[in-house]
């Protein structure tokens, strides 16, 4: 090989191992270019990650503050649209009426007048029912000056009476112009808020008063009475309602007399009038089968706007539940009364005494005052027991109480399932007396209970036994109409009545009076305006020589 060939061979050669190193530098640049790259990446990813979980942190921070501040604001929001539960006393009407026969007197109440006036009642219910037939009747006092007294007392408390629409506060249907008046001056002497009812919630029969109340500014309070029967379910409570409110209802009550309406049920019940009208819901039971207190917290519950309590001395039992139980259970909840236990402490402190009174006097039974879950099969109002238990009384039959509690719903059943309610409650409850008593049914029927069969008290809500309503008024024609509107105009016949016997003071209560209890009112009015005695005084003093002597009064009482 020559030295030529031999110097291009080295310089092939060294090339070739210069490219190799080229190479092998390049890849080796590549790799640490690469490890560079994947370094940064995992730095920068680390980096990302770390700046991920502090954004996180930062985000849950900011989320969880949000959150306290928002519960925060919730609760304040709930405290400032909580909405107390308002609250009628009955203890001037129906606590009485139920437990004592509605034997109350004006001066059991005087002391305690303006203490109810600073409690913050809704209202109280005063007046109405069997107030006025008894006011008369028994306690020889006028109702209109009751009333008029209890105002002058309570004049920051609304007033509250209880109407029986076209029967007034009596047991039978008074003509138009009667029932106008009666409203009348029913609000110009003090009543602020007329619950007004229908025995049958035949709305027909409200119409007149409810006109009424609306035109001389009263508060209208329309009621249905809730009763339990196959033609009485919530769906027909609802419509009841519905058609209450388009009349002008100002507030609607269930008005369950005989506490009948269970705790689950008034839930359920009250939830559907409030979905389906606007009105405040106003919800009145009892504690004769000892569910009250469960019903009105139930109710509660459901957003009823207000119910009907009545102080511890003459609650529960056949009466309403009491007030300050219910109080105390919803202090401090959104429905929270507002009204003070001390304040109905003192208070009921004098109707206790009240209440002694009313037992030593016996016209407060015991028996009242207990819990009878047999109410829940004949459904006897407490004011209806009460009374049922007075007329076996007299008539020497208190042993027969439960066989006429067990005779009621059979008659409530023949005579169409009417609410027992007064005047239905009476109607029923007589002639029930009367089958146990008389040892046949229906051998005596009263007048009251022809009239109820007959169709003059309104629409039955459900089938007659046509058997027991033929044995009672035979072959006579059916009331098909608004019974009313058969009655001609009364107040000026009985204005007129008055002025020819001479008796009243001449002022139109007086003559309303008179149209609703004729022979109580006039026997009432010949007591309270009888003139005293003239005392003729034949008085002749004996001189005596002495000047200082005692001297002496004869008087000659004629």
């Amino acid at each position: 090989m020559g030295k030529n060939s031999a110097k291009a061979l080295m310089k092939q050669k060294f090339e070739e191992h210069a490219r190799e190193a080229a190479e092998y530098a390049a890849k080796n640049a590549a790799a640490a270019e690469k490890a560079a790259a994947d370094g940064a990446a995992k730095i920068e990813k680390a980096a990302a990650d770390k700046a991920a979980k502090i954004e996180k942190a930062a985000a849950d921070g900011a989320a969880r503050i949000k959150k306290a501040v928002t519960d925060k604001a919730a609760k304040a929001e709930a405290a400032a649209v909580k909405k107390p539960l308002l609250v009628t006393d009955t203890i001037l009407r129906d606590a009485h009426q139920s437990q004592a026969a509605t034997r109350m007197t004006l001066d059991d109440m005087l002391p305690a007048l303006d203490d109810l006036n600073k409690i913050g009642y809704w209202s109280v219910e005063c007046w109405g029912g069997a107030t006025f037939d008894s006011c008369m009747r028994f306690l020889n006092e006028d109702p209109w000056q009751r009333l008029r007294v209890i105002k002058e007392h309570m004049p920051d408390t609304k007033l509250q009476m209880l109407l029986r629409g076209q029967n007034l506060l009596g047991y039978k249907h008074y003509a138009d112009d009667v029932v106008d008046r009666f409203v009348k001056k029913s609000i110009d002497n003090g009543i602020d808020v007329i619950r007004i009812f229908d025995a049958l919630n035949d709305v027909r029969n409200l119409k007149r008063a409810v006109d009424s109340c609306k035109s001389y500014g009263g508060w209208c309070e329309m009621a249905f009475s809730y009763t339990s029967s196959p033609v009485h379910n919530e769906d027909y409570f609802v419509k009841l309602a519905k058609r209450m409110e388009e009349m002008g209802a100002d507030s609607i009550c269930i008005k369950d007399m005989a506490n009948l309406l269970l705790p689950f049920d008034a839930y359920s019940l009250v939830k559907k009038l409030k979905e389906n009208v606007s009105v405040p819901i106003h919800l009145h039971t009892h504690n004769t089968t000892g569910t009250g207190d469960m019903v009105l917290l139930m109710a509660s519950q459901a957003g009823v706007d207000i119910v009907d309590t009545a102080l511890s001395p003459l609650a529960n039992g056949t009466s309403n539940p009491s007030t300050e139980a219910l109080v105390a259970t919803l202090r401090g909840t959104e429905r929270d009364t507002g009204l003070d236990l001390h304040q109905l402490s003192d208070v009921a402190a004098h109707f206790r005494t009240v209440a002694d009174r009313l037992k030593e006097a016996g016209v407060l039974n015991p028996k009242v005052l207990n819990v009878d879950t047999k109410t829940l099969l004949y459904q006897v109002p407490g004011g209806m027991l009460s009374n049922l238990m007075n007329q076996l009384k007299e008539a020497g039959k208190q042993g027969q109480l439960y066989e006429v509690l067990n005779e009621v719903p059979r008659v409530r059943k023949d005579f169409g399932y009417p609410p027992l309610v007064t005047p239905t409650s009476q109607i029923v409850g007589t002639q029930a007396v009367m089958n146990v008593l008389t040892g046949e049914r229906y051998k005596m029927v009263p007048k009251e209970s022809k009239g109820l069969l007959k169709g003059e008290y309104g629409q039955l809500p459900g089938e007659v036994n046509e058997e027991v309503r033929t044995k009672a008024i035979g072959s006579e024609q059916l009331i098909s109409c608004r019974p009313a509107d058969l009655i001609e105009p009364e107040m000026e016949k009985y204005s007129q009545e008055l002025k020819a016997k001479g008796i009243g003071n001449g002022s139109e209560e007086d003559v309303l009076s008179y149209a609703l209890f004729p022979q109580v009112a006039e026997k009432f009015f010949a007591e309270r305006d009888k003139k005293p005695e003239p005392v003729k005084e034949a008085a002749k003093v004996q001189e005596a020589d002495d000047p200082d002597a005692v001297r002496e009064l004869y008087v000659e009482v004629l």
